[in-house]
């Protein structure tokens, strides 16, 4: 039996991909926000429990690791030459900024993908089909 999706109409679909992108950096279904868009840490529903959207097409790949290890770079690079301009050895401030880099990278891992999968859909790449709600019509 086919999975039908439920039209445009009969849910609330994000106003924009910026909407769009924080559903999904929420864990939810960046079309409906309504049900978790992840089943397990990394892998995504094969089909939202609300709309019906299929998940399986999306192909985020490595791009949201790309992204946090972009970010996770970017925050901690000040508290680097911070801690070795203070005098700190380079040793030490390996054994403090290697597990807290980690605890940051795989905290930012699960929503940074999620809104990954959203800019995806919200465009309409790879697999998915770009849908919008149509635009009310003007009332004279």
């Amino acid at each position: 039996m086919p999975h039908l999706r439920l039209s445009p109409e009969l849910i609330t679909l994000p106003d924009g991909w910026i909407p769009a992108l924080v559903r999904g950096a929420k864990c939810r279904c960046p079309r409906c926000g309504e049900a978790p868009l992840f089943r397990k840490w990394l892998k995504p529903v094969d089909r939202c429990g609300h709309c019906k959207q299929d998940w399986s097409l999306q192909q985020a790949d490595d791009f949201p690791a790309y992204i946090g290890i972009f970010v996770v770079g970017h925050l901690l690079a000040p508290v680097v030459i911070a801690m070795i301009a203070g005098g700190l050895s380079a040793w030490v401030t390996l054994a403090i900024l290697l597990p807290v880099s980690i605890v940051m990278l795989l905290a930012m891992l699960q929503p940074t993908k999620g809104a990954v999968i959203a800019f995806l859909w919200w465009h309409g790449i790879g697999a998915f089909r770009q849908e919008r709600r149509a635009a009310p019509e003007d009332q004279p």
